[in-house]
Order: structure tokens, then C-alpha cells, then sequence
């Protein structure tokens, strides 16, 4: 059973609608306890930092996440806000500290890019290393965001994408996925990479 974090962040039931088109068993959670239940889990979202952050302390999941995540190394998989989350920190509207799973910084896209802000549509992606759910000749994958994480040279970045300036787009680290862009929106490519993530075997 594949758990699907809702906490009033977007999106969520397009992820849910996406897995259950997979033919894949999948379930809304918002509670740590209903974390516990489930196998692999995916934070999507959409919208700011700092109220994400907010929203999963507020449910008592920040806690429960480590311990699933990180302790017990349930695969997960984190989406747009989702990716961002597990960074270090984030500079949108102030300096929030995130779950600090990956040693990353989230930031503005700079103005001198002379580039509209969000970056918003569908870009291709350069595999920078092989990995578990994104491969060689992946098609064109839907963005939106105004924010990036600062991590395209990183070791757990395993595909970047270019907006004025390379910014990464997926990430690999152990059992942690993550992808700035929105597979469930990213057509037949996408919806094949959430087919091999919950065909991750799981570390626990």
C-alpha cells in the first residue's frame, strides 16, 4: 500500500488518481499512525515552504516521517514541494529550516535570468548518474515552480534540468526519491516513473 501525505498542501488527489490508473493500491494519510501502515510513501505539494513545514509539524508527521523514512527506510517519494521539504532549508518569504534529509538549500530563481518567474511547462531532463526511476531517453516532464533546490552538482542528484541555469530536478539518496517536476501531470513519462518507484523493493 502506497501512502499518499495530505497535508493541505495541493495536488494530492491527482497523485492518488494517478497510482490507481497504474492499477497500484494507494491511500490518503495525515496522521502518523496511518504513516505506519503503509509500505512506500509520497509528499507531493504545491505551495510555500514555510506553510508546508507548518502543516507537517502541526500533524505530528515531521517525527513520524523520520522514523518511517529514516529509520525504517520505507521507499519515498517526494514531489515539487515534496522535494523541497527535505532539504536543509528554504529562502522563500524568510529562512525556514526543512526536514534536513539532504544538505540543500532551496532558492529563488535569480531576476538577471531575465526569464519568467514561475518557471512554468515542460522541459526534458540530462541523467546526470543511473538510477531507480528515471532513465536514459525519459521524455519532456511538467514543471511549475518559482523556487529551486541548490543541488544540481550534489551526489544525490541524478537528473538536472536548465532555467536560465542547471537546477536539480531528481535526486536518489538510499531510499529518499524526489523530483522538482510533477510526474502525475508528465503524461505516459511520468506516470512510467511512478511505476518503477513503487516497484522499489523496500530497505526495511
Amino acid at each position: 500500500m502506497i501512502g499518499v501525505i495530505d497535508y493541505g498542501m495541493g495536488n494530492i488527489q491527482s497523485v492518488v488518481n494517478a497510482l490507481e490508473y497504474l492499477g497500484e493500491a494507494a491511500r490518503t494519510v495525515k496522521t502518523g499512525g496511518q504513516l505506519a501502515e503503509v509500505d512506500k510513501i509520497i509528499l507531493p505539494g504545491v505551495g510555500a515552504f514555510g506553510e508546508g513545514m507548518k502543516n507537517l509539524n502541526q500533524l505530528g508527521l515531521t517525527a513520524a516521517l523520520n522514523t518511517e523514512v529514516l529509520d525504517k527506510k520505507k521507499p519515498f517519494l517526494g514531489i515539487c514541494l515534496g522535494m523541497q521539504l527535505i532539504c536543509k532549508e528554504s529562502y522563500e518569504f524568510g529562512h525556514h529550516a526543512g526536514l534536513n534529509w539532504i544538505d540543500a538549500s532551496v532558492r529563488r530563481f535569480e531576476d538577471n535570468l531575465n526569464l519568467p518567474v514561475p518557471h512554468v511547462g515542460w522541459n526534458d531532463l540530462a541523467i546526470k548518474k543511473p538510477n531507480q526511476i528515471i532513465v536514459e531517453g525519459s521524455g519532456d516532464v511538467y514543471f511549475v515552480h518559482s523556487y529551486y533546490v541548490d543541488a544540481a552538482t550534489a551526489d544525490y542528484c541524478v537528473a538536472t534540468s536548465h532555467y536560465g541555469h542547471d537546477f536539480a530536478a531528481a535526486i536518489e539518496k538510499d531510499n529518499i526519491f524526489a523530483t522538482q517536476f510533477h510526474p502525475e501531470k508528465s503524461q505516459q513519462t511520468g506516470l512510467a516513473m511512478l511505476k518503477r518507484f513503487v516497484r522499489v523493493p523496500s530497505r526495511a
